[in-house]
């Protein structure tokens, strides 16, 4: 070949590389820089964004934020568990009355105005994950209506059973009824001692349907005096701030215990029931000082069973009407049902709640024919059968000179 033919047949072979099936190759992808182009009728994918790369001032920052919340929230979580726990807290004894009714939530103020604990909320969601809730007084409510001493060395948890049915914490008081004191007397007497109030005292007297055979038929609910005679007098330990059926029962308990059924079987022999006793022995209690009460006891079973005799009926007792009309004055005209003077036979209820010996007296009075008595100048009850007999010792005795 010669050196023509040479050159000739080299710029052939460039030619065709150059315009291989008469197309120009397309360039390389890494030599132009592009990026690669999609498959014909797949879409372009998208290019990647660069991330913006923090400055060391927004990572201090950063970790400057997540310490301090952190310090925070453990602060804030030490100080509840603190109060959770009763930790570091001033030594503090106070007395906390929780009421019939009463929810978590004035629970919870309670204790708060008390100085016992100092979050509210954490108390009430506390109550709230171990289930105490409710209403308290209701069945199953771990909390009692009372008066307790409580401290802060009690935890929520020693504070909430502190406050229940059995909690040693629970304050009580003894009160000592006198024989003779009438219903409104006693509830004085407990509202004095903490107890319970005179106006929850006679919303239950008047409306609870309490559970004893004897006070059937001696009032209907709604009236108070119902309950007038079967508070037995004696000395009984109350809690403070007790559920007023508590208190009412167990004083009515107490009577049921006293008034023996060889008692009640006396009075059945007799036609007379347990309010007939009751009623008399509460008049027998207030005409005596605790003597000669049989003897009074027969003057008022005569007068009862003899309406034909010179008394014709009438009891002629001036507590009765006392018992109404307050003082020391007595009007025989005053009217009223419990007027003996003007009302024959017993009045509608018993006018105080007698004693053990009262009631004995009028379940078994003596046997006399007297019909009358009267206190002298020595102190000392006399008894007459018949009215002129009694008037003329009346006016014999300088006590009765300025009637």
């Amino acid at each position: 070949m010669s050196q023509e033919d040479y050159h000739n047949e080299g710029r052939q072979e460039t030619s065709s590389h150059a315009n291989h099936g008469g197309k120009r190759l397309a360039p390389s992808s890494r030599s132009s820089g592009r990026a690669p182009s999609a498959p014909e009728g797949q879409p372009r994918p998208r290019p990647r964004k660069k991330r913006k790369r923090l400055g060391s001032w927004g990572i201090l920052i950063y970790v400057v934020c997540v310490l301090g919340a952190s310090v925070l929230l453990a602060g804030v979580s030490w100080m509840w568990a603190n109060d959770i726990l009763a930790l570091n807290k001033a030594p503090l004894t106070a007395v906390v009355e929780i009421k019939e009714g009463d929810t978590v939530d004035q629970v919870a103020d309670k204790l708060k105005d008390a100085g016992l604990i100092e979050y509210k909320f954490v108390f009430k969601l506390f109550c709230s994950f171990t289930h105490v809730s409710g209403q308290a007084g209701d069945d199953n409510a771990k909390i009692t209506p009372g008066s307790y001493e409580l401290n802060t060395d009690m935890d929520y948890r020693a504070l909430i059973s502190s406050m229940g049915s059995s909690s040693a914490n629970r304050l009580t008081t003894t009160v000592t009824i006198p024989e003779g004191t009438t219903e409104a007397q006693i509830f004085e007497m407990l509202e004095k001692a903490g107890v319970a109030t005179v106006e929850d005292l006679e919303e239950t007297a008047a409306n609870y349907d309490f559970k004893f055979s004897f006070l059937q038929g001696v009032l209907p609910l709604g009236d108070a005096k119902r309950l007038e005679g079967y508070l037995f007098p004696d000395t009984y330990e109350f809690y403070m701030g007790e559920d007023p059926v508590s208190v009412l029962n167990k004083m009515i308990l107490r009577f049921d215990e006293i008034f023996t059924d060889e008692m009640r079987q006396t009075m059945t022999d007799k036609g007379m029931s347990v309010n007939d006793a009751v009623i008399i022995a509460s008049m027998i209690e207030k005409e005596t000082d605790g003597t000669d009460q049989g003897k009074i006891s027969s003057v008022i079973y005569n007068r009862l069973n003899n309406p034909t005799s010179e008394t014709a009926g009438y009891l002629n007792i001036d507590a009765t009407i006392l018992y109404v009309t307050g003082g020391t004055q007595v009007n025989t005209q005053a009217d009223t049902p419990y007027n003996t003077y003007t009302h024959k036979g017993l009045p509608p209820t018993a006018i105080s709640c007698p004693g053990v010996d009262a009631l004995k007296a009028a379940v078994n009075p003596d046997s006399t024919n007297y019909y009358y008595y009267a206190l002298g100048d020595d102190g000392v009850h006399h008894f007459f059968r018949s009215s002129s007999e009694h008037q003329s010792f009346l006016n014999s005795q300088e006590l009765y000179k300025n009637d």
